[in-house]
């Protein structure tokens, strides 16, 4: 179920305890994966076990016999280290506490401080930094406190005051433990931020690659169905009058028709095949002379003038340049009275400037169109670092000013 919800985009199930509880002995970053570290504890568990053994024959008659309280504890803190990834701070202080109870008993020094690495180590690892110190500095302080101070009434007896060398070697282990286990949380964090940010990143390709589809297919349908919608209006209103006129309208339908069906199949087969080239290239401002006789088809003269010496466009501001005229002219065939438009292109200052204009009145509210295409354009437009303006006159027209850089920023983005 937990790996269900994390496919479904939710969090794992938390631990059901107390709020009070889960705040302060919280558990650790694994514990929605429902795994158990068995083999690694029960190796650790072995060698603590063997290596003490062995450690014991060279310590004989200094410290006390290996009895079974001290291979209990011993066992204790190994199946402690089992949940040492889903309660890290208790398992960090349980194994500290055997091992002092183990210190306290006179038993012989060895492997077992293992334990209370590895606790402290998966404490750090899983963000409980203030656990782990505070786990081994119980351990430093108690066996300071035994070699020192309560030496005479533990076994064995006769035992004398531990040298204060030895206990700096204690403390040099435990900081060179910690040490490690901090770089380890370091670079586990490091890690961490990095998928985040590449799973940002997939998302912010995904989302400007859905803006940049969805933004070709309203500039193709908003043009081509609008050019429709006219010729129908007009083919029906001839139908019996003009049959010759109504053909022609039936004619134009045909032809908008046929281009936005292949400019939508264009896009779509970028989604099946991503990454392949298209088949068709992209329109640019070479094919503008297509856009002005389909606006002619819809009953609107387009007049073209051009200033400056014609320059080249990198491809994306070429397409955008193409899709501003485009939206621009359909929102005069849908919105304006006006069956006059003009579009004045200038080449200069290292950039081309659009300008599209009509005589108005405006039919609707808002001659600019409904908000759609004005954002498509003003968001094609700054993906190039380029801007646009778009507005009523004075005189009751409209006009929208587009200019768009004739050399491409550092990363240009998908148009």
């Amino acid at each position: 179920m937990d790996e269900q919800r994390v496919r479904d985009g939710g969090p794992p199930r938390q631990w059901g305890g107390p709020p009070w509880l889960r705040a302060r002995w919280g558990r650790g970053s694994a514990e929605g994966d429902g795994r158990w570290p068995w083999r690694s504890t029960l190796l650790v568990t072995a060698f603590v076990l063997v290596g003490t053994n062995f450690a014991a024959h060279g310590q004989a008659g200094e410290r006390a016999d290996l009895d079974v309280f001290a291979r209990l504890l011993m066992l204790a803190g190994g199946a402690l280290l089992l949940w040492r990834q889903r309660h890290p701070v208790l398992v960090a202080f349980g194994t500290a506490a055997c091992v002092t109870v183990y210190l306290g008993a006179g038993y012989p020094y060895g492997p077992v401080f293992l334990l209370v690495a590895i606790a402290c180590f998966s404490a750090i690892v899983a963000g409980r930094r203030w656990a782990a110190w505070a786990a081994a500095g119980v351990l430093w302080a108690g066996h300071l406190l035994i070699g020192h101070w309560l030496y005479a009434y533990l076994p064995p007896a006769g035992d004398g005051p531990a040298g204060w060398g030895e206990e700096g070697i204690v403390a040099a282990w435990v900081l060179a433990v910690m040490a490690i286990a901090e770089l380890a949380r370091v670079r586990r964090e490091q890690w961490e931020h990095a998928r985040v940010e590449r799973e940002k990143a997939a998302r912010r390709r995904a989302d400007e690659e859905r803006l940049r589809i969805a933004r070709e297919l309203h500039d193709v349908l908003a043009h081509s169905i609008s050019v429709i919608n006219v010729q129908a209006g007009v083919g029906l209103a001839l139908l019996d009058t003009d049959p010759e006129q109504a053909r022609t309208a039936l004619t134009t339908i045909k032809s908008a028709s046929k281009e936005a069906l292949g400019e939508v199949r264009q896009v779509l087969d970028t989604l099946r095949a991503p990454g392949e080239a298209p088949r068709a290239p992209a329109p640019g401002l070479d094919r503008l002379p297509e856009l002005v006789d389909q606006a002619a088809g819809a009953g609107l003269t387009v007049d073209v003038t051009t200033d400056g010496p014609r320059a080249a466009l990198p491809p994306g501001a070429d397409l955008a340049a193409f899709r501003i005229v485009q939206e621009a002219l359909t929102n005069v065939v849908r919105h304006s009275g006006s069956r006059h438009a003009r579009v004045q292109l200038s080449y200069g200052d290292g950039a081309i400037t659009l300008t599209v204009d009509d005589d108005g009145p405006a039919t609707h509210a808002d001659a600019g169109g409904s908000g759609n295409g004005l954002a498509g354009m003003r968001e094609r437009a700054a993906a190039l670092g380029g801007t646009i303006e778009a507005g009523p006159r004075a005189d009751g027209g409209f006009r929208v000013v587009g200019r768009l850089p004739l050399t491409t920023p550092n990363r240009e983005a998908s148009p």
